[in-house]
């Protein structure tokens, strides 16, 4: 029978984390803020989300220390690199940006809820997740695209470029997830290990 990642996949009380997370999570806030003002209302969400994401285990776990992996954090703000326009490497980047919201939502539920997941039952989280976002987008765009003027892809074969993207980023994105919390889980044990002998 398949175990549940371990509470050591998350690097929760972790000071230098923690700070990290937070300068992050600062800046991603700030990001959101930003491009309200200017009317970027997509990169706004992104930002906002990953940042409203970002600050729950704190706030739940009652400890400014109890933060995600900094780097995830990081994966999510990568779509809010300037110059991303539309491409296929663009809508890579965003797709994986939005992969990583996906798995700070893992990350975050392993943290403060009893809920428990498989590390295959993750990866497979992610991925549809960031396919179901990428099926929302191509509706709104279209709505957008036919009611208010807005800009969409203009053949069958581009949607599924976009499609192709986000299938490639998502499995990217979660099995370099799961490699990442089995190389935590890796150091924590060999740390304790290691405070055993002293």
């Amino acid at each position: 029978m398949s175990q549940s990642l371990p509470s050591e996949w998350f690097v929760a009380e972790s000071r230098q984390n923690a700070i990290l997370a937070w300068v992050v999570t600062a800046l991603l806030g700030v990001t959101a803020v930003l491009h309200f003002l200017f009317g970027s209302l997509v990169v706004m969400a992104v930002a906002g989300v990953a940042a409203a994401v970002a600050i729950v285990p704190a706030v739940v776990l009652g400890s400014w220390r109890s933060t995600v992996p900094w780097p995830m954090l990081v994966l999510a703000g990568v779509a809010l690199l300037p110059g991303l326009g539309p491409s296929f490497v663009g809508d890579f980047v965003f797709a994986a940006a939005i992969a990583g919201l996906s798995i700070l939502v893992v990350v975050v539920l392993q943290m403060t809820t009893a809920v428990r997941m498989t590390p295959n039952f993750a990866i497979g989280f992610v991925v549809i997740a960031t396919m179901g976002t990428a099926s929302l987008w191509a509706l709104g765009s279209a709505a957008s695209a036919r009611w208010l003027g807005t800009s969409f892809v203009e053949t069958n074969d581009q949607l599924m470029i976009v499609f192709t993207a986000a299938l490639l980023a998502s499995l990217v994105s979660a099995l370099a997830f799961r490699w990442y919390f089995r190389r935590q889980l890796e150091a924590n044990a060999a740390e304790r290990a290691g405070e055993v002998v002293a």
